[in-house]
């Protein structure tokens, strides 16, 4: 079962949330970190063994000069204008190349070839039953969604239990990439009325994918009823409401877990995995 925690707005406490669960969950679970460009779950993680990192890389095309006579095949191929053919010479922009290969088998010279390009590193380690896998993309490195996608795969294939995956924040690519292979999605939200914009957005995106999914309010007494009322019209399920607290500020600025600054959040936490997730599974 993969579970999918994301949000239509940085800053929703959806990271928070996904290291609670992960740590509420007493069988054996895999925590993804799939937000590449800040991942940071790790730091709020118990002591744990030294990690292990692995490099990711992207084919993307490279031009034999003394091959091509620049018929612009390849540029006219490409809908992500990562060739450009002049003419007389043709330019690869390797930092929008999808990395389809398309290009290298429509060229009829066999002037295309693919060569790796480096784009970020994957980290991982284990908690006892707790396995973690996280992404960092490398700087200057436009595109996620590969690197996310790389991250989707570390768990062990022989390792059973609940991945629970933190997205990027907001409703673009690297949001839908982590959410793609998800069996249910959590959306984290505030009762501001930026929260509730872009909740709006994300159940659409959500609906688009034909996602189950639910929400969480997220200090939820520091705002108004917007987003209930919403939910309610929309008859989304909220499975979590989560205090504002001093607290969970200031253990958080430590370093800290939702678990160590209230722990009496835990039967809420165990509740929406066994009465939303899992229930979900069973149908």
């Amino acid at each position: 079962m993969k579970v999918a925690v994301a949000s239509g707005k940085g800053g929703t406490g959806k990271t928070t949330l996904s290291v609670a669960l992960a740590l509420s969950v007493e069988e054996p679970v895999s925590l993804l970190d799939c937000d590449v460009e800040e991942p940071n779950c790790h730091l709020f993680l118990p002591k744990h063994e030294p990690m292990q990192t692995r490099e990711v890389f992207v084919p993307v095309p490279h031009i034999d000069e003394s091959l091509c006579d620049n018929c612009g095949a390849c540029a006219r191929f490409c809908q992500f204008n990562a060739i450009a053919s002049l003419g007389v010479k043709t330019l690869v922009f390797s930092d929008l190349c999808h990395s389809c290969g398309g290009c290298a088998k429509i060229c009829p010279k066999g002037a295309i070839t693919e060569m790796d390009k480096l784009i970020g590193k994957i980290g991982s380690f284990r908690i006892g039953e707790l396995f973690f896998a996280g992404g960092t993309l490398d700087v200057g490195q436009p595109i996620s969604p590969p690197l996310i996608k790389e991250v989707l795969k570390s768990v062990p294939g022989s390792r059973d239990g609940l991945v629970i995956v933190d997205s990027p924040p907001g409703t673009s690519c690297p949001m839908v990439a982590a959410v793609s292979e998800a069996d249910f999605v959590i959306l984290v939200t505030e009762p501001t009325p930026f929260g509730l914009h872009d909740l709006k957005i994300a159940v659409e995106t959500i609906r688009e994918i034909r996602k189950p999914h639910c929400v969480v309010i997220n200090r939820c007494d520091s705002g108004d009823d917007r987003v209930e009322q919403y939910c309610d019209k929309q008859g989304i399920q909220i499975a979590l409401k989560i205090p504002d607290s001093r607290n969970m500020a200031v253990a958080y600025s430590q370093g800290k877990t939702m678990l160590d600054a209230m722990p009496e959040m835990r039967p809420g936490l165990e509740s929406m995995i066994n009465n939303v997730i899992l229930q979900q599974k069973r149908k």
